[in-house]
């Protein structure tokens, strides 16, 4: 947890030190990718995290077997069978359409 505080102060400094088109570069990046703006590695950071808070509400899905906010309320648009059908069709339809398989 110590590791995790000490890089939020950095990053916090980092944030109010530097403007948004500040240049640095990620060491492990590939080359042609690796110098970024301090923008880029916000916006990098916010989608990671918000991907692993899906993984994270994922798992925790699978062990209590509630999907939503609460129970009662699964913030999804329909239960219905038909419904989900429907719209799994459409991205199928879309996801080929922009495959170029029409």
């Amino acid at each position: 947890m110590e590791l995790y505080r000490r890089a939020w102060r950095h990053s916090d400094a980092t944030i109010t030190a530097l403007p948004l088109d500040a240049v640095g570069q990620v060491p492990w990046w590939p080359t042609e990718r690796r110098e970024v703006t301090l923008h880029h590695l916000l916006i990098h950071m916010t989608a990671e995290t918000h991907r692993h808070a899906g993984h994270a509400d994922i798992v925790r899905e699978l062990i209590d077997g509630a999907a939503g906010m609460r129970d009662g309320n699964t913030n999804l648009p329909s239960d219905e069978g038909a419904w989900w059908q429907e719209y799994r069709d459409r991205l199928e339809h879309v996801a080929r359409e922009a495959a170029g398989r029409g």
